[in-house]
């Protein structure tokens, strides 16, 4: 979930944020106090200090290590007042500064109601915080000549192919780490919540419509999964075992994977929670397995801060080269812009390999990540790579911007002595709006007062192609329509809304509440057609009678 994309600024859909809302964090660092209310509430999308516009007259000043030090010390209070204040049930926290580890603490439950306590080796769902791990991993791949960043995807694919062939001819590696192919926002997701392995989902990307190709950023998990799949084959080998091949092994990484079944067979592990009113609860599971590359990834902040310090070191660790900083830092440098400035006075976001690059006001490079599982997972990293400085947070309760906050406070009183902002109540209202902004326009919840009655159930039942989401079958049991989708035969329960229009709970990953499901009825009384709304964001989601 990963990382969250541009506050994915406007995205319709849960956790269409996860680049965006890391987005937020890089930039919001480098804001002045004046750029953000203390009430918490936003100026305006994106109107933050403005980039400079020609070199600083003089270089930054660097941090000493007694700011670090005042920073680091603080940060037992900033992280429970975090906890205080939203309830999140458990927390940890690394930083690196210098090639050293400063920090590793855990704080809180690994799952609410236990007595079980979270520490620096407890391992916790990164979501798409996997992006910039996997950008590391193919860097490896790209100094050994395994790969190169702009070699197209089709010379180490297996069958790949996007809608459009001359697309499907030059995308490379890099244009999928970087959100540029044109695939739309997210494609591949919703694939994965109705049950879909890796294989379906990378083979179904080629009916999903584009955009102009390297001008349009769009998020997308499984673009960026078919580039790291392809060049584990380029390798010969799986994406699971490459990680642990290049990255894990060689840092030492011992409780990391990316593979889900070892963060389902860890004793020490935080389990995901998602907020009821006031109350946390452990409800979900995710297998993040068929998009592992961009957000399948598990750690502890122990092994992420050796991961912190080979950032930090440029590909070096502990005295060895791992990766080969050239192909390492073409990760750091902007490769797409993610965020275009909403005002004269707005700074510009962008995107590189696997990672949001910004710009302080004096011109420093910031590199961060926030991953997000709807389900129940939130983590952030940021880096400040001149000051040789980074933290990492990871949480075990759904996005609301407690990691973001946690880590653009510290990096705020490292440069300032102290926050500038109240960074929890500035972050927390854009997560809130984004979440409002996923549901569907319509009131699924409310019919009209006076709604066309349906007609006969008999009118509806039968089967549905989709060349993209595979067949539905929608029928009735004891007087109730319910529709069925997906390999696992997902069923879900139709209720009445208005003439031919239903509604359904949509679940999982990419859930938005209620959703609606509409029939076109023909001349014979029988629905020759039904579009079901939460699976259109793309246009794909229109089933055809085929019995």
């Amino acid at each position: 979930m990963d990382d969250m994309s541009r506050l994915d600024c406007a995205c319709p859909r849960r956790l269409r944020s996860a680049a965006a809302l890391g987005l937020i964090a890089a930039l919001a660092v480098g804001c002045t106090t004046a750029d953000a209310d203390t009430t918490g509430a936003v100026r305006a999308a994106g109107s933050t200090s403005p980039l400079p516009t020609v070199p600083p007259a003089q270089p930054p000043r660097q941090l000493t290590r007694a700011e670090v030090d005042n920073a680091v010390s603080r940060l037992d209070d900033v992280v429970r007042d975090a906890m205080h204040r939203t309830g999140v049930p458990g927390v940890a926290v690394g930083v690196v500064y210098d090639d050293k580890v400063l920090y590793a603490k855990g704080f809180g439950l690994r799952t609410a109601g236990t007595k079980d306590r979270v520490g620096p080796d407890t391992v916790f769902q990164l979501a798409s915080v996997s992006k910039p791990i996997a950008s590391t991993v193919v860097a490896a791949a790209v100094g050994e000549k395994t790969v190169g960043w702009d070699d197209p995807v089709v010379d180490h694919g297996s069958g790949f192919a996007l809608k459009d062939p001359w697309v499907t001819r030059h995308v490379t590696i890099a244009d999928l780490f970087s959100h540029r192919s044109g695939l739309p926002d997210h494609a591949g997701d919703l694939l994965e919540d109705l049950g879909y392995d890796r294989s379906y989902i990378l083979d179904h990307l080629r009916y999903e419509p584009l955009a102009p190709f390297r001008a349009h950023y769009a998020y997308t998990n499984f673009g960026l999964t078919e580039a790291a799949v392809a060049t584990a084959r380029a390798a010969g080998t799986s994406w699971e075992k490459l990680s642990a091949d290049k990255l894990y092994r060689p840092l030492g990484m011992d409780s990391t994977s990316s593979s889900f079944a070892d963060y389902e067979k860890a004793e020490n592990k935080a389990t995901l929670h998602v907020r009821t009113g006031e109350t946390w609860q452990a409800e979900h599971v995710r297998d993040p397995d068929a998009q592992s590359p961009a957000g399948g990834v598990s750690s502890t902040v122990r092994d992420m801060t050796k991961w912190l310090r080979l950032q930090l070191g440029n590909g070096t660790f502990e005295g060895r080269k791992v990766v080969d900083a050239d192909a390492l830092e073409q990760t750091h440098v902007p490769h797409m812009v993610s965020e275009p400035p909403h005002s004269p006075v707005g700074r510009t976001g962008f995107y590189g390999l696997g990672w949001n690059v910004s710009y302080d006001d004096q011109g420093r490079l910031k590199l961060g990540h926030s991953g997000g599982f709807a389900l129940g997972a939130a983590t952030n990293v940021a880096l400040l790579p001149s000051e040789k400085l980074g933290i990492v947070v990871l949480t075990n309760g759904e996005p609301i911007g407690v990691p973001e906050a946690i880590s653009t406070t510290f990096l705020d009183t490292a440069q300032t002595g102290g926050p500038t902002v109240d960074w929890l109540k500035f972050l927390g209202p854009l997560f809130q709006q984004t979440l409002q902004g996923e549901h569907s326009k319509v009131d699924y919840s409310k019919p009209p007062a006076s709604p066309a009655p349906a007609k006969a159930n008999s009118a509806y039942t039968g089967t549905y192609a989709n060349k993209y989401y595979g067949a539905m079958t929608v029928s009735a049991q004891d007087g109730k329509l319910t529709m069925q989708l997906g390999p696992k035969k997902q069923r879900f329960v139709l209720r009445h809304y208005n003439g031919d229009t239903f509604s359904y709970s949509t679940s999982g990953e990419m859930a938005v509440g209620l959703s609606g499901v509409t029939f076109t009825v023909g001349s014979g009384g029988r629905a020759d057609k039904v579009r079901v709304e939460n699976l259109d964001t793309s246009g794909l989601g229109t089933f055809t009678r085929n019995d």
